[in-house]
């Protein structure tokens, strides 16, 4: 085990600088830079930018320089946990993510936990009852779960919070709490206003979880081994949790490596409709303006979720799955 950890880690380092260079790399692919977006923008309002503090920008921001230079400075700053600097808020990115780094990990950690415990159940009891009238009205559910658009879910569920219990979700907590620093009351009203984004991500999510586990765990339950068990007289509850549910998890457990940027990432438009002050709405408008350093950056937090996740998924699935074996090879 020790030693597949040790592999897995000196892995991890050459793909996170894999990754961190074809992420640079792409968003230096559109023409031009930030200052140049900032210039056509002041001249669609009829104003302009001396040329002298566009140089002297240029040159403070080492837009100046060549590619390869600009990335090398960005990749030792990140090694050193500077992060860059925002052309766009005029901050640091580690001041400018604050708040909103936090909340995404809050919202993301709280839609994953939405996600198992509102499947787990539901799947077992489709596949344990399959075709009963509790299967077709949860089938009916999963599948307008996964055709509904989060967007349009969103915008619903904002209605009926705000008429039904005069809650207002954008900001994700009270006005008065908005940059002050964490307290039990905000901690509490960011709770309070939560729920509504967690239901409108994970919607989707949960639906498509239901599916694959009812379709693993239906498929485990019809092979000869659950048979056998049933036939020695092992109590039908035991026998599932023994065996085909045991297998049947691996969806949950492999999901981890793609959960986590999916959910931080794909929470982008419900952040933009909700006004979630979360990294989603942020990255975007990075992209738009080509605030490289940010963009960089977010990208990057979403490769070590990636990284990390499939690590992590992969010691869990050894520890579920004992067909699955860490060290190469076929066992004799």
């Amino acid at each position: 085990m020790l030693g597949y950890v040790i592999r897995r880690i000196l892995i991890m380092i050459p793909t996170l600088l894999a990754i961190s260079v074809i992420t640079f790399v792409i968003i230096q692919l559109p023409p031009g830079d930030y200052l140049t977006t900032l210039v056509n923008e002041m001249q669609s309002r009829g104003e302009s930018m001396d040329q002298g503090r566009l140089a002297m920008l240029r040159e403070t921001y080492g837009l100046d320089r060549p590619m390869y230079e600009q990335y090398a400075l960005w990749l030792a700053g990140m090694l050193r946990g500077d992060f860059g600097y925002s052309f766009e808020y005029n901050l640091p990115v580690a001041d400018v993510v604050g708040d909103r780094l936090s909340l995404t990990a809050i919202v993301s950690f709280a839609t994953i936990l939405f996600i198992w415990v509102v499947s787990f159940p539901i799947g077992i009891y489709s596949a344990t009852r399959q075709y009963s009238l509790g299967d077709y009205v949860l089938t009916f559910l999963g599948f307008l779960g996964l055709a509904t658009p989060s967007f349009l879910l969103a915008l619903v569920m904002l209605y009926f919070a705000n008429v039904w219990f005069g809650t207002s979700i954008g900001g994700l907590m009270d006005p008065r709490y908005i940059g002050q620093p964490w307290s039990w009351g905000k901690a509490m009203s960011v709770f309070e206003h939560m729920w509504i984004p967690v239901i409108v991500i994970g919607t989707a999510g949960t639906a498509a979880m239901i599916r694959r586990l009812r379709a693993n765990l239906l498929d485990e339950l019809h092979k000869p081994y659950v048979v056998t068990a049933r036939a020695k007289g092992l109590p039908p509850g035991r026998a599932l949790v023994k065996y085909p549910l045991r297998v049947a998890l691996n969806p949950f457990v492999s999901d981890i490596g793609n959960l986590l940027p999916q959910v931080v990432s794909g929470a982008a438009i419900v952040s933009v409709v909700m006004s979630l002050p979360t990294t989603g709405p942020m990255l975007l408008q990075a992209l738009r303006s080509q605030d490289m350093y940010l963009a960089g950056s977010f990208l990057m937090f979403l490769a070590v979720l990636t990284v990390i996740g499939v690590f992590l998924s992969d010691l869990a699935l050894a520890a579920l799955d004992p067909r699955i074996r860490l060290s190469g090879g076929a066992s004799r």
